[in-house]
């Protein structure tokens, strides 16, 4: 990646699309396998069809990332957690100026032993904003761009 900076580790994951917006699909693959040709469509993005959808693996991200950052938040503040479970809600919001983000909403539940209930929401806010995919949109974006000819 010629935009990473020195000592920088690099995710990759890539998106391939075949047709229109309303009626083409896509497949997406991380360099992990996690995922692999998961599929993603118009359906599964605006309505309910079975796949997956950008928004959606966000949320994933966001729900994990929390999830570590208040780990190390209780740890580091000599309360280790036994147990934590983060449920992200994105709204995702359609109108005249096409898709947008309205929120993400995080819940949070955890077994915290000794640890009382002010301490522990007062953690849980510092996890907030410790969290990388909680100040992800503060990040600068890169863009190299191609086209290539059909085959």
């Amino acid at each position: 990646m010629s935009h990473a900076p020195k000592n920088s580790l690099v995710r990759s994951a890539t998106a391939r699309w075949a047709g229109t917006l309303a009626k083409g699909e896509g497949r997406l693959s991380t360099d992990s396998r996690v995922l692999a040709d998961a599929c993603y469509s118009f359906p599964t993005r605006f309505a309910h069809a079975p796949g997956t959808n950008p928004e959606e693996l966000i949320a994933a991200a966001h729900a994990g990332c929390y999830a570590m950052a208040l780990a190390y938040a209780l740890d580091q503040a000599g309360a280790p957690p036994q147990h934590i479970e983060v449920s992200a809600a994105l709204a995702l919001e359609t109108g005249a100026g096409g898709p947008n983000v309205a929120g993400i909403h995080l819940r949070v539940q955890a077994q915290v032993p000794g640890l009382d209930e002010a301490a522990f929401v007062a953690l849980a806010r510092q996890a907030e904003h410790t969290c990388l995919v909680s100040r992800l949109l503060d990040v600068a974006v890169t863009l190299d761009a191609a086209l290539t000819a059909a085959t």
